[in-house]
């Protein structure tokens, strides 16, 4: 029988839902982080909880044929991504089987509607947005960088090969300006101070937003530094304070200031152009992002009556959707996306085809559903409420667009809306916006049993 602290010799057979591996000693799971498909690994017991093991992994004894050298120098250590010693076509055939085991196992669907999966294409350099926790050690010194697996512990870095070079080129300067400052850090919000970093990049039109993360305005100087970056780096448009006085886990506050420049970027997508904040959410990889509209379009079909798009953000999948013919009704809950979306809508000729109002989804949707004849929802990871997936049934709209980022709510609420029989599951594409990681998203697309 297994004991902690016991040394094991284990073969890794498959991923866990974070990119942890799994192996199997006395009948029981292990899971082991770093560990990955076809690796034979020597392993210290940690501690056991709910009839499995968690395992440190302390030499690889036979690397998996998959296996290959991680293209960043802190992967060992930094929690940011979990698989980039997996190659990658090995890591796209994982996700599609992820994708296919949650609707096969949560759902009882046929996996056989998936469509073959869309890979990032390069799976480097292609992050828009970085927001990076900061702390000061008891020398002064300030560090920046993700956290370690499972702790809080900063892995210091000054580059991350994952970013958009335009943004990952800026962390050193700002680092170094930012310990020059004196100022304090305070990433859990308790004593006041810098929180975290947030960089933005346009990857259409390049120009670049820097936002400083606080608990508090106090930072002397930080006007002047703001006019120094802003002046140093031609594709800075503005420099934004976001205040966060809360001590929780939640990165930004709801109070942007700008410092100097403007609060947003400019930003072309699907041939539109878009505003995008410094707050406001944005899909990370811009051209895999494009990749979902053709598809949205072929979903949807030809234009006839009113779409609801829930979850609308800024309105990057309502206006493409709005120049296809389709007259749209976005709703999100937060005001400043709402307020960038109708700038949007007008600045690219839709505002009489695109509209958008600030409500919680879940408040509404019933309401919003009642003439629609097609509906698109993009939600968080937990999914769809309880309420709005009564609402969607009761209503019955003839098309639904389901775009998920986790496959266990996505199969979870698919199931509900295919097991009364009124709602076909046509067809599903996964895809990688989060290369190197276990992260997968997922468009499933549905019709209404009774319609066309």
């Amino acid at each position: 029988m297994a004991a902690v602290g016991e040394r094991v010799d284990l073969r890794i057979d498959d991923l866990s839902h974070d990119g942890r591996g799994i192996g199997r000693i006395d009948g029981q799971v292990v899971f082991v982080a770093g560990g990955l498909p076809g690796d034979q690994l020597r392993v210290r017991l940690n501690r056991r909880a709910r009839g499995h093991w968690h395992g440190e992994l302390l030499a690889v004894a036979e690397p998996s044929p998959q296996r290959r050298r991680p293209p960043c120098i802190l992967s060992d250590h930094c929690g940011g991504c979990s698989l980039q010693a997996f190659d990658d076509g090995a890591e796209a055939t994982w996700k599609q089987a992820t994708v296919a085991a949650a609707l096969q196992r949560i759902a009882g669907l046929d996996p056989g509607v998936m469509r073959p999966f869309a890979p990032s294409v390069p799976a480097l350099g292609t992050r828009n947005r970085a927001l990076i926790p900061l702390e000061r050690t008891e020398e002064g010194v300030l560090r920046a960088g993700y956290y370690r697996r499972g702790t809080h512990q900063i892995v210091n870095m000054n580059q991350c090969p994952v970013h958009d070079p335009r943004i990952d080129r800026l962390i050193q300067p700002i680092k170094s300006d930012l310990e020059a400052s004196g100022w304090p850090v305070d990433r859990h919000g308790h004593s006041g101070g810098l929180r975290h970093l947030g960089l933005r990049v346009g990857q259409h039109s390049g120009e670049v937003l820097i936002t400083l993360i606080a608990s508090q305005r106090d930072l002397p100087g930080l006007q002047e530094l703001a006019q120094e970056w802003f002046s140093r780096w031609d594709e800075v448009v503005g420099v934004d304070l976001n205040l966060q006085p809360e001590a929780t886990n939640q990165l930004m506050g709801a109070r942007t200031d700008t410092l100097i420049g403007r609060s947003w970027l400019n930003e072309s997508f699907a041939g539109l152009e878009y505003r995008i904040a410094a707050d406001t959410f944005f899909q990370v990889h811009t051209q895999q992002a494009e990749r979902v509209v053709p598809w949205l379009i072929e979903a949807f079909g030809a234009a006839k009556g009113r779409l609801v798009d829930a979850y609308c953000g800024i309105g990057t999948y309502s206006l493409p959707l709005a120049a296809a013919g389709w007259r749209v009704q976005g709703v999100e809950q937060h005001p400043g996306a709402v307020d960038l979306a109708r700038h949007n809508a007008a600045a690219n000729g839709l505002a009489d085809r695109a509209g958008f109002e600030c409500h919680d989804v879940a408040q509404v949707l019933a309401e919003r559903l009642s003439d629609a004849t097609a509906l698109f929802v993009d939600p968080p990871r937990k999914g769809l409420d309880a309420g709005s997936l009564a609402a969607i049934l009761e209503a019955r709209p003839q098309r639904l667009a389901y775009l998920s980022c986790d496959p266990s709510t996505l199969a979870r609420d698919l199931g509900r809306l295919c097991a009364a029989g009124l709602y076909d599951l046509r067809w599903v594409q996964a895809l990688d916006l989060f290369p190197n990681t276990s992260h997968v998203e997922t468009l499933a697309v549905l019709s209404c049993a009774a319609g066309p």
